[in-house]
């Protein structure tokens, strides 16, 4: 019942590009959001979905975040879950806009969950992507497709967020990360424990990227955990995107603490994306953008 009341309260608070004065924010909105040129990608990820939706496998889900409000138990089949939980292709197709058109050349992803939107954001653009699946047998489907359609610009990391996106930052030369496993080059074990998420933060937090997806755990504490977390890998140019800003009025309590941030400058609520930017040039402004 909250999300109806709150499409509600969107309808008569959004706007579109007339309402817009903002020249950086019109010409997203009017070369992007409602561009309707088909583009060669949209064959790709129709084809993508199709293949996750004839897959009638059933796997067990781990969910550390804040569970489904479709599924009533963790044994999914792969088929309901591409036609339940994944990005609708409508949005698949503006995510795949938004990276060509801002130029992302790398991006993060916190949920990958079948790899619907990854693949949105790998189709047809010249962009390196590091998506990350807390549920090993979801990430495996989602690498197996990967694979299948030719996506190897998409870097697949199984584990909690957690573990990529602790303070802690290490540089060692003797160890590598290849696909989530720790391998030495010195021919010594693999590390465990501590110093093996440590190696794994390394990696992650010495990086810029240009795209913040972040579509997991939808909660006010966790996604503002990873706000803060994730504010020391962004440039002027970087954009973070929130999946489910409306999900709960928890989840709406953390979209507007995360446009009250001083370092956002431009806010955009879509209704199902809450999409904030840094840009330093700009003044501090909050759209509300019907898609």
């Amino acid at each position: 019942m909250h999300i109806v009341f709150a499409y509600i309260k969107f309808l008569l608070r959004s706007t579109n590009q007339h309402g817009v004065h903002s020249p950086f924010v019109y010409s997203l909105v009017t070369k992007c959001f409602y561009d309707r040129k088909k583009y060669p990608s949209y064959a790709l990820l129709k084809e993508h979905r199709k293949s996750l939706l004839k897959d009638k496998k059933t796997i067990q889900i781990t969910d550390f975040g804040a569970g489904s409000k479709v599924f009533k138990t963790d044994t999914r089949k792969v088929s309901k879950m591409a036609k339940n939980a994944g990005i609708s292709p409508k949005r698949a197709r503006l995510l795949n806009r938004l990276v060509r058109y801002l130029e992302v050349d790398r991006a993060v992803e916190l949920g990958t969950s079948l790899g619907l939107g990854t693949a949105a954001i790998a189709a047809g653009n010249m962009v390196k992507i590091t998506t990350i699946e807390g549920c090993p047998e979801t990430a495996k489907i989602a690498g197996e497709k990967f694979k299948e359609f030719g996506f190897d610009n998409i870097q697949l990391k199984v584990g909690k967020f957690e573990e990529f996106l602790g303070e802690k930052r290490i540089q060692n030369s003797r160890f590598k990360i290849q696909d989530s496993k720790i391998a030495s080059t010195d021919n010594r074990q693999p590390t465990t424990g501590n110093r093996q998420q440590a190696i794994h933060n390394s990696e992650l937090l010495t990086q810029n990227f240009d795209l913040l997806f972040i579509d997991g755990h939808h909660q006010k504490e966790a996604t503002l955990s990873y706000f803060e977390k994730l504010l020391p890998l962004i440039h002027n140019d970087s954009v973070m995107i929130f999946d489910d800003i409306h999900w709960s009025k928890g989840m709406e309590a953390a979209w507007e603490e995360i446009k009250a941030n001083p370092k956002v400058t431009v806010s955009i609520d879509t209704f199902q994306w809450g999409l904030v930017f840094f840009r330093r040039e700009q003044e501090k402004e909050h759209f509300v953008i019907r898609i």
